[in-house]
C-alpha cells in the first residue's frame, strides 16, 4: 500500500473515531478508570426513589445506553486498532493470511483486519 493510501485511509479511521467518540458521549461519560474507559449514563439520575414507574424508566434508559455503548466501544477499540497498524506498518495485510486486504474492502470498513475470502 502506497503511503497515499495510507494517508486516506488514516483520514477515514480519524473521521470515524471522532464521529464514534461523540456517539459514545451521548450514552455514556469517560471514566478513566475503567479498562474501556466509558460508563453507560442515563441522563439525569436525580429521580424520586418512591416513585417506581421513574426509576424503573431510568434503570431501562442505563441498560439501552449500556448496549449501545458497547457496541460503539468495540468499534473504536477496532479503529483505534487500524490506527495502530498504520503506525506500526502493517496496516492493510489480512490476519490470516498476510495477504494485502482489498481496497474495496478497506473503503468499506477501513478498520478491517482481514480480506474478503477470511470473512465468515
Amino acid at each position: 500500500m502506497n503511503k497515499r493510501d495510507l494517508e486516506h485511509f488514516k483520514t477515514k479511521l480519524l473521521e470515524e473515531k471522532k464521529d464514534l467518540e461523540t456517539e459514545l458521549g451521548e450514552v455514556a461519560q469517560k471514566n478513566p478508570s475503567l479498562a474501556q474507559g466509558w460508563e453507560a449514563t442515563s441522563g439525569n439520575m436525580d429521580v424520586d426513589p418512591a416513585d417506581e414507574n421513574e426509576v424503573a424508566d431510568k434503570f431501562e434508559e442505563y441498560e439501552g445506553n449500556k448496549g449501545v455503548m458497547e457496541k460503539l466501544e468495540k468499534q473504536l477499540n477496532e479503529v483505534n486498532s487500524a490506527l495502530e497498524r498504520i503506525n506500526n506498518g502493517n496496516y492493510g495485510i489480512c490476519e490470516v493470511c498476510k495477504e494485502p486486504i482489498e481496497k474495496e474492502r478497506l473503503e468499506a470498513n477501513p478498520s478491517s483486519k482481514i480480506s474478503i475470502k477470511h470473512k465468515h
